[in-house]
Protein backbone atom coordinates (compact mmCIF):
# COMPACT_ATOMS: atom_id res chain seq x y z
CA UNK A 1 0.00 0.00 0.00
CA UNK A 2 1.36 3.47 -1.00
CA UNK A 3 2.51 5.24 2.43
CA UNK A 4 2.36 9.17 3.35
CA UNK A 5 5.83 9.67 1.66
CA UNK A 6 3.90 8.14 -1.32
CA UNK A 7 1.37 9.59 -1.69
CA UNK A 8 3.10 13.25 -1.00
CA UNK A 9 5.65 12.43 -3.71
CA UNK A 10 2.82 11.88 -5.73
CA UNK A 11 1.33 15.03 -5.11
CA UNK A 12 4.32 17.13 -5.60
CA UNK A 13 4.99 15.54 -9.26
CA UNK A 14 1.38 16.29 -9.77
CA UNK A 15 1.41 20.08 -8.77
CA UNK A 16 4.17 20.48 -10.87
CA UNK A 17 2.69 19.21 -14.33
CA UNK A 18 -1.02 20.59 -13.73
CA UNK A 19 -2.00 23.10 -10.91
CA UNK A 20 -3.25 26.22 -12.38
CA UNK A 21 -4.04 24.77 -15.70
CA UNK A 22 -7.18 24.20 -17.07
CA UNK A 23 -7.83 20.14 -17.36
CA UNK A 24 -8.96 17.79 -19.81
CA UNK A 25 -10.52 14.99 -17.95
CA UNK A 26 -11.54 11.88 -19.17
CA UNK A 27 -12.15 8.51 -17.35
CA UNK A 28 -11.33 5.35 -20.50
CA UNK A 29 -12.37 2.30 -17.42
CA UNK A 30 -16.24 2.49 -16.25
CA UNK A 31 -14.93 2.90 -12.58
CA UNK A 32 -14.02 6.04 -13.57
CA UNK A 33 -16.78 7.02 -15.52
CA UNK A 34 -19.02 5.66 -12.52
CA UNK A 35 -17.18 8.24 -10.40
CA UNK A 36 -18.79 10.98 -12.93
CA UNK A 37 -15.08 12.42 -12.67
CA UNK A 38 -15.82 13.54 -16.63
CA UNK A 39 -17.52 16.97 -15.11
CA UNK A 40 -14.46 17.97 -13.84
CA UNK A 41 -13.51 18.72 -18.10
CA UNK A 42 -12.11 21.68 -18.52
CA UNK A 43 -11.90 23.13 -14.97
CA UNK A 44 -8.86 24.82 -13.60
CA UNK A 45 -7.25 22.90 -11.44
CA UNK A 46 -6.57 25.07 -8.25
CA UNK A 47 -4.51 22.73 -5.87
CA UNK A 48 -3.67 19.37 -4.48
CA UNK A 49 -3.50 18.56 -0.96
CA UNK A 50 -1.84 15.23 0.52
CA UNK A 51 -3.43 13.95 4.01
CA UNK A 52 -1.72 10.41 4.93
CA UNK A 53 -2.61 8.03 1.94
CA UNK A 54 -5.33 10.41 0.58
CA UNK A 55 -4.84 13.01 -2.24
CA UNK A 56 -7.28 15.64 -2.51
CA UNK A 57 -7.51 17.98 -6.13
CA UNK A 58 -9.64 20.76 -5.75
CA UNK A 59 -11.43 22.02 -8.92
CA UNK A 60 -13.27 25.14 -8.04
CA UNK A 61 -16.29 24.01 -6.26
CA UNK A 62 -15.63 20.28 -7.26
CA UNK A 63 -12.74 17.62 -5.42
CA UNK A 64 -11.33 14.85 -6.56
CA UNK A 65 -10.74 12.60 -3.62
CA UNK A 66 -8.68 9.56 -4.56
CA UNK A 67 -7.04 6.32 -2.51
CA UNK A 68 -4.51 4.28 -3.73
CA UNK A 69 -4.71 1.33 -1.43
CA UNK A 70 -3.07 -1.79 -1.83
CA UNK A 71 -2.36 -1.55 -5.77
CA UNK A 72 -3.09 1.86 -7.23
CA UNK A 73 -1.05 4.58 -8.26
CA UNK A 74 -0.37 8.26 -10.30
CA UNK A 75 1.50 8.29 -12.92
CA UNK A 76 3.33 11.43 -14.65
CA UNK A 77 3.92 11.70 -18.45
CA UNK A 78 5.00 14.04 -21.04
CA UNK A 79 2.06 14.74 -23.20
CA UNK A 80 2.18 12.04 -26.14
CA UNK A 81 4.67 9.87 -24.77
CA UNK A 82 3.63 5.97 -24.59
CA UNK A 83 1.76 5.12 -20.98
CA UNK A 84 3.41 1.76 -18.87
CA UNK A 85 -0.33 -0.08 -18.76
CA UNK A 86 -2.92 -0.07 -20.69
CA UNK A 87 -5.36 3.25 -21.11
CA UNK A 88 -8.85 1.09 -20.67
CA UNK A 89 -6.92 0.53 -17.13
CA UNK A 90 -6.49 3.98 -16.72
CA UNK A 91 -9.56 5.28 -14.20
CA UNK A 92 -8.65 9.20 -14.74
CA UNK A 93 -6.61 11.11 -16.87
CA UNK A 94 -5.95 14.72 -16.56
CA UNK A 95 -4.46 16.43 -18.62
CA UNK A 96 -2.75 19.35 -18.87
CA UNK A 97 -0.32 21.59 -20.91
CA UNK A 98 2.10 19.64 -21.09
CA UNK A 99 1.55 16.17 -19.28
CA UNK A 100 -0.90 13.54 -18.40
CA UNK A 101 -1.73 12.38 -14.49
CA UNK A 102 -3.25 9.03 -15.04
CA UNK A 103 -4.66 6.73 -11.98
CA UNK A 104 -4.65 3.00 -12.26
CA UNK A 105 -6.61 1.36 -9.86
CA UNK A 106 -6.90 1.80 -6.16
CA UNK A 107 -9.84 1.40 -3.62
CA UNK A 108 -11.68 5.30 -3.82
CA UNK A 109 -11.87 8.00 -6.78
CA UNK A 110 -14.75 9.86 -5.95
CA UNK A 111 -16.05 13.57 -6.59
CA UNK A 112 -16.89 16.06 -3.23
CA UNK A 113 -19.09 19.09 -3.41
CA UNK A 114 -15.83 21.63 -1.75
CA UNK A 115 -17.69 22.79 1.11
CA UNK A 116 -18.52 19.00 1.85
CA UNK A 117 -14.65 18.31 2.66
CA UNK A 118 -14.64 19.53 6.15
CA UNK A 119 -17.62 17.35 7.34
CA UNK A 120 -17.04 14.36 4.96
CA UNK A 121 -17.00 11.06 7.39
CA UNK A 122 -13.75 9.11 5.19
CA UNK A 123 -11.66 12.12 5.34
CA UNK A 124 -12.44 13.77 9.10
CA UNK A 125 -11.94 10.44 11.09
CA UNK A 126 -7.92 10.83 9.44
CA UNK A 127 -6.02 11.33 12.78
CA UNK A 128 -2.77 14.37 12.21
CA UNK A 129 -0.90 13.78 8.86
CA UNK A 130 2.74 12.96 10.45
CA UNK A 131 4.48 14.69 7.46
CA UNK A 132 2.45 17.67 8.03
CA UNK A 133 4.35 20.78 8.20
CA UNK A 134 2.58 21.78 11.61
CA UNK A 135 3.51 18.06 12.67
CA UNK A 136 2.51 18.85 16.99
CA UNK A 137 4.01 15.43 18.34
CA UNK A 138 2.35 15.75 21.93
CA UNK A 139 -0.71 15.88 19.93
CA UNK A 140 -0.46 12.86 18.50
CA UNK A 141 0.89 11.51 21.64
CA UNK A 142 -2.12 12.62 23.30
CA UNK A 143 -3.97 10.61 20.81
CA UNK A 144 -2.35 7.02 21.04
CA UNK A 145 -3.02 7.86 25.04
CA UNK A 146 -6.70 7.87 24.53
CA UNK A 147 -6.54 4.78 22.34
CA UNK A 148 -6.73 0.84 23.68
CA UNK A 149 -3.48 0.38 25.70
CA UNK A 150 -3.67 -3.26 25.22
CA UNK A 151 -3.13 -2.83 21.49
CA UNK A 152 0.46 -3.84 20.66
CA UNK A 153 2.86 -0.38 19.22
CA UNK A 154 2.98 -1.94 15.98
CA UNK A 155 -0.65 -2.65 14.95
CA UNK A 156 -1.21 1.12 16.82
CA UNK A 157 1.29 2.42 14.06
CA UNK A 158 -1.32 1.85 11.45
CA UNK A 159 -4.65 3.08 12.56
CA UNK A 160 -5.29 6.77 10.55
CA UNK A 161 -7.34 7.66 13.03
CA UNK A 162 -4.53 8.09 15.67
CA UNK A 163 -1.43 9.39 12.87
CA UNK A 164 -2.27 9.62 8.72
CA UNK A 165 0.21 7.91 6.75
CA UNK A 166 2.40 5.51 8.24
CA UNK A 167 2.07 2.33 7.10
CA UNK A 168 3.80 -1.53 6.97
CA UNK A 169 7.25 0.04 5.86
CA UNK A 170 7.45 3.07 8.44
CA UNK A 171 5.89 1.03 11.30
CA UNK A 172 8.45 -1.51 10.90
CA UNK A 173 11.46 1.00 9.88
CA UNK A 174 10.45 3.53 12.86
CA UNK A 175 10.47 0.99 15.63
CA UNK A 176 13.94 -0.19 14.22
CA UNK A 177 15.41 3.24 14.32
CA UNK A 178 14.44 4.26 17.58
CA UNK A 179 15.41 0.32 19.32
CA UNK A 180 11.54 -0.27 20.40
CA UNK A 181 10.01 -3.81 20.00
CA UNK A 182 6.90 -3.42 18.18
CA UNK A 183 5.08 -6.15 20.25
CA UNK A 184 5.09 -4.17 22.90
CA UNK A 185 1.40 -2.96 24.04
CA UNK A 186 1.05 0.45 24.42
CA UNK A 187 0.54 0.46 28.29
CA UNK A 188 4.34 -0.83 28.06
CA UNK A 189 5.52 2.03 26.07
CA UNK A 190 6.74 5.06 27.52
CA UNK A 191 5.60 8.70 26.46
CA UNK A 192 9.39 8.99 25.35
CA UNK A 193 9.60 5.86 23.71
CA UNK A 194 6.43 6.60 22.12
CA UNK A 195 7.87 10.24 20.71
CA UNK A 196 11.19 8.71 19.74
CA UNK A 197 8.98 6.59 17.66
CA UNK A 198 6.89 8.61 15.87
CA UNK A 199 9.51 11.21 15.24
CA UNK A 200 11.55 8.36 13.73
CA UNK A 201 8.96 7.58 11.49
CA UNK A 202 8.84 11.19 10.45
CA UNK A 203 12.34 11.64 9.64
CA UNK A 204 12.25 8.60 7.82
CA UNK A 205 9.35 9.73 5.50
CA UNK A 206 10.76 12.91 4.64
CA UNK A 207 13.93 11.30 3.76
CA UNK A 208 12.21 8.84 1.57
CA UNK A 209 10.47 12.07 0.00
CA UNK A 210 13.42 13.52 -0.49
CA UNK A 211 15.63 10.48 -1.57
CA UNK A 212 12.22 8.16 -3.63
CA UNK A 213 13.88 4.96 -4.54
CA UNK A 214 17.56 5.60 -3.70
CA UNK A 215 16.03 5.89 0.24
CA UNK A 216 17.08 2.74 1.80
CA UNK A 217 15.45 0.35 4.25
CA UNK A 218 17.05 -1.29 7.44
CA UNK A 219 14.95 -3.55 8.38
CA UNK A 220 11.64 -3.98 6.25
CA UNK A 221 12.07 -7.29 4.23
CA UNK A 222 15.40 -7.40 5.67
CA UNK A 223 17.52 -10.72 5.00
CA UNK A 224 19.98 -12.49 7.04
CA UNK A 225 21.30 -11.07 10.73
CA UNK A 226 19.96 -7.65 12.12
CA UNK A 227 22.76 -4.81 10.15
CA UNK A 228 22.99 -2.95 13.47
CA UNK A 229 23.96 -6.04 15.86
CA UNK A 230 23.92 -9.27 13.95
CA UNK A 231 20.69 -10.69 15.98
CA UNK A 232 17.96 -12.58 14.30
CA UNK A 233 15.54 -10.15 12.33
CA UNK A 234 11.63 -11.80 12.45
CA UNK A 235 8.81 -11.48 10.65
CA UNK A 236 5.46 -11.82 11.40
CA UNK A 237 1.63 -10.77 10.91
CA UNK A 238 0.66 -8.42 13.53
CA UNK A 239 -3.09 -7.22 14.29
CA UNK A 240 -6.59 -8.09 13.16
CA UNK A 241 -5.34 -7.41 9.93
CA UNK A 242 -2.47 -9.74 10.17
CA UNK A 243 -0.19 -6.75 8.65
CA UNK A 244 3.50 -8.18 8.34
CA UNK A 245 5.86 -6.56 10.62
CA UNK A 246 9.59 -6.92 10.86
CA UNK A 247 12.13 -6.71 13.68
CA UNK A 248 15.00 -7.68 15.59
CA UNK A 249 14.86 -9.78 18.54
CA UNK A 250 18.25 -8.20 20.43
CA UNK A 251 18.18 -4.71 19.89
CA UNK A 252 14.71 -3.72 20.18
CA UNK A 253 13.96 -3.85 23.61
Amino acid sequence: MAEGDTILRAKNRLADALVGQRIAVSAPNPRGRAAGIERLDGLTLDRIDAHGKHLTFYFGDLVLHSHLGMSGGWHVYPRGARWRRSRSSAWAVLTGDRADAVQFGGPTLRLLRASRVAIDPQLTRLGPDILAPDFDVDRILALFRAADQSRTLGDALLDQRLTAGIGNIFKSEACFAARIDPWHPLSEVSDEDLRLVLEAAREQMLSAVRLGDRHRFRIYKHRGPCSRCRGTVHHRGQGDANRTTWWCERCQV
